[in-house]
């Protein structure tokens, strides 16, 4: 018994911690966090960067909202919780200011906006709030990398097309700088797509290729409920039909 509930918890953490990946992705299944989507995503290492710093801030603040929320009265509970967010992002911000100064300055004014992502308030009022720290932890590390993902995937696809090459190296303090897959074709020469319309555009596509799969799989499921309804009411009608012969065999 001890054996089975533990294996039952053990796969419910890792529910929770990747229920994020897809299932409840910040980005592309809440449209949480679409301001920093569309301003910082023009490069993979900035898209990284702003996930790194997300995830940081995001499991910091659940661990030390559920560690302080019985403490906490319901008539200040937001404002508590945005204190301790600013204080991480803060902390975040000296340090990216004291070794990335380049990512700093590329994130602008959106590295202390953070403060105010719906994906991390969201989850500290939702989630951390009503549950204990462990739990808080995965569920804040397991949206974190869910949202670090996303902008990863936008980053890639905008810097791409719009310099047909992956830069490394340059906002990040790396120790080697350079870049992977360096195209020239006029293809991968749009320089629209470093701005906030190709952010737009880029994020839109992906957000139709994601709904037209999973309306496939919906209209999959319908068909396979239907048929299974049609297969019962089939085998009710046989069985009725079997009664009904017998029945008049019997009479006869």
């Amino acid at each position: 018994m001890a054996v089975k509930t533990k294996k039952k918890k053990d796969a419910g953490q890792m529910a929770n911690l990747t229920k994020g990946f897809f299932k409840e992705n910040p980005i592309f299944v809440f449209l949480l966090g679409l301001c920093p989507a569309l301003a910082v995503t023009g490069t993979v290492e900035t898209s990284l960067g702003m996930g790194l710093l997300v995830i940081f801030v995001l499991v910091s603040s659940n661990v030390v909202v559920s560690l302080i929320k019985d403490f906490i009265p319901r008539e200040v509970k937001i404002p508590s919780y945005i204190v301790v967010i600013s204080t991480f992002v803060t902390i975040v911000g000296l340090l990216t200011e004291a070794y990335a100064p380049l990512l700093f300055a590329s994130l602008g004014i959106f590295l202390p906006l953070i403060v105010v992502n719906c994906l991390i308030l969201g989850r500290a009022e939702s989630y951390a709030s009503k549950n204990n720290v462990l739990s808080s932890a995965i569920d804040g590390l397991g949206m974190g990398l869910g949202f670090l993902g996303a902008m990863v995937v936008i980053g890639f696809f905008r810097e791409f097309l719009s310099t047909g090459a992956i830069a490394y190296g340059v906002y990040l303090p790396l120790p080697f700088e350079g870049s992977l897959m360096n195209l020239e074709f006029y293809i991968f020469n749009m320089g629209a797509f470093g701005g906030a319309a190709g952010g737009f555009l880029v994020i839109g596509i992906i957000l139709g290729i994601l709904n037209m799969f999973a309306i496939a799989k919906r209209n999959k499921k319908d068909r396979e409920r239907q048929q299974m309804i049609e297969e019962k009411k089939r085998i009710a009608l046989e069985r009725k039909r079997q009664k009904e012969l017998e029945s008049a065999g019997g009479q006869a």
